[in-house]
């Protein structure tokens, strides 16, 4: 008798960079992420110029960007990522929620948009409704 799967029974694992340089933070985050079994941390960015390398080498399904980063920031290696790979899916984390911020993401070409105080309510929905679309 063979086992018979469906496209509803096999979920893909979402497989996620992380680009934030405060090591306690994106510690934080990994474990938040790691207790949702549809998700993988791929691996860890110190800031854009690496997150622009890992994004390439590692090709996650979506890529936790925050803004503020020493080397490149958060805008700057969304720029980037995006022109290597038009289809890479960017949420951009940050403290602020300044409408300019929010705008520059955008311009940026990230996907979406979550703010730190945020993260354990919305990431995870925001992560899997970016790869759904």
């Amino acid at each position: 008798m063979g086992l018979v799967q469906t496209a509803a029974t096999v979920q893909k694992t979402i497989r996620v960079l992380i680009a934030d340089d405060h090591r306690l933070f994106a510690q934080a985050l990994e474990a938040i992420l790691e207790a949702d079994e549809r998700i993988d941390v791929a691996g860890h960015a110190r800031d854009g110029r690496e997150a622009v390398e890992l994004a390439a080498s590692l090709d996650p399904d979506v890529i936790l960007m925050d803004i503020a980063m020493p080397a490149m920031d958060g805008f700057q290696a969304t720029r980037l990522i995006r022109k290597n790979d038009s289809s890479a899916r960017i949420l951009m984390l940050t403290g602020s929620n300044s409408r300019s911020d929010v705008d520059r993401a955008r311009k940026a070409g990230a996907a979406g948009y979550v703010t730190k105080d945020r993260i354990a309510a919305e990431l995870i929905d925001a992560i899997v409704e970016v790869v759904s679309d």
